[in-house]
C-alpha cells in the first residue's frame, strides 16, 4: 500500500505535466522540448518563494513563469519562424541559466520551510502518511482538468484544436493562427511549471537538472493513457492523460520495487515504457492483418 500511496501522489502531480504535453502534443500536433525547461524553472520559482515563506504564491508564480517559458517558445516558431524542435530546445537551453540564477545555487532545499499542502495537515493531522498531500493535489488536478476541459468547448478552445488538426484551414478562416500556438504553449508550460512547484514543495528540494527527461515522463503518460482510454475525444483524453500518469508511476514504482532494476536505471525505464506503448498501435495492426490473411486462408 505505501507503494500504492507513493504512486498515487507523484501522479497527481505529474498529471498537470501530463496535461501540458497533451495540449501541445496531442491538441497542437507540435512537439514541445521546453517542458525540460519549463518544469524545473516552475520548481526554482517555487522553492525561493518558499523559503521566503510565500508557498502559496509560489504556485501562482510557477504558473506564470512557465507561461512566460511557453510564450518564448511561441514566438521563436511564429515570429521568427524557427523550427519547433529548434525553439524548444533554445528556450530549454536558456532556462538553464535563468533556473541557477533564480535559486542563487543548483539546488534549494526545502526542510523546515512552509509548504502549499501545511494547511491540509493541519486539518487531517492524524489522517496518515501522504492522506493531506493526495487530498490537496487531487483537487487541485480536478480542478485544473475540468477548467481545460471547459476552455476547450470556447470558441477560442475550438480554434486551437482547429489550428493543430488543420492550420491552412484555420488560416484561412482569418484566424491568427499564430495568436492560437502561442496562448496554447503557455497554458501547456504554465502547467509543466505548476507540476514542478508541486514536486518541488513536496519533495522539499529543487535541483537545476531536476527537469532532465520530463518530456519523456509527459509522452509516457499521455501515451499510457491513450492505451487504456483509446482517442475519443478531448475530455477522455485529458482525464486520460491525468489516469496514464498514475498508471506509469505505478508501473516505475513496481519496476523499481522489484529489485530487477536499480534506481539509476529509472531514465532507461522509462524509455522503454515510452517506446512499448508507443509501438502497441503498430502491434495492434500488425496482429490484425495477420489474422486477417488467416482468415482470407482459410476461406480459398
Amino acid at each position: 500500500m505505501d507503494i500504492v500511496w507513493s504512486a498515487l501522489l507523484l501522479g497527481l502531480q505529474y498529471a498537470m505535466l501530463a496535461l501540458g504535453v497533451y495540449i501541445t502534443f496531442r491538441v497542437l500536433n507540435i512537439p514541445d522540448l521546453t517542458v525540460d525547461g519549463s518544469f524545473t524553472l516552475g520548481a526554482a520559482v517555487s522553492a525561493v518563494l518558499s523559503v521566503s515563506g510565500h508557498p502559496f504564491l509560489g504556485l501562482l508564480a510557477a504558473l506564470v513563469c512557465g507561461a512566460l517559458a511557453g510564450g518564448v517558445t511561441g514566438f521563436l516558431q511564429t515570429k521568427a519562424g524557427i523550427h519547433p524542435i529548434l525553439a524548444g530546445i533554445l528556450t530549454m537551453s536558456g532556462l538553464y541559466t535563468v533556473n541557477i540564477t533564480i535559486m542563487g545555487a543548483p539546488n534549494v532545499s526545502l526542510i523546515g520551510k512552509p509548504r502549499f499542502y501545511d494547511f491540509m495537515d493541519a486539518l487531517l493531522p492524524n489522517a496518515g502518511r501522504d492522506v493531506p498531500e493526495i487530498l490537496t493535489v487531487a483537487v487541485l488536478c480536478v480542478a485544473v482538468t475540468a477548467l481545460l476541459i471547459l476552455f476547450f468547448r470556447t470558441v477560442f478552445g475550438l480554434c486551437i484544436r482547429a489550428t493543430g488538426n488543420n492550420e491552412d484551414m484555420v488560416r484561412a478562416s482569418s484566424i491568427n493562427t499564430n495568436a492560437t500556438k502561442i496562448t496554447a504553449l503557455c497554458m501547456a508550460n504554465a502547467l509543466v511549471g505548476l507540476s514542478g512547484a508541486l514536486i518541488a514543495q513536496t519533495g522539499g528540494y529543487a535541483d537545476v537538472n531536476g527537469g532532465s527527461g520530463m518530456i519523456v515522463v509527459g509522452l509516457a503518460s499521455v501515451i499510457i493513457g491513450e492505451v487504456i482510454f483509446g482517442k475519443r475525444s478531448l475530455t477522455l483524453g485529458l482525464i486520460s492523460a491525468v489516469v496514464g500518469s498514475v498508471v506509469y508511476r505505478l508501473i516505475i514504482a513496481l519496476a523499481l520495487e522489484s529489485n530487477v532494476f536499480s534506481a539509476n536505471a529509472l531514465k532507461l525505464i522509462s524509455a522503454v515504457i515510452v517506446g512499448i506503448t508507443l509501438a502497441v498501435p503498430a502491434m495492434r495492426a500488425a496482429v490484425s492483418r495477420y489474422r486477417a490473411r488467416k482468415g482470407a486462408k482459410r476461406r480459398a
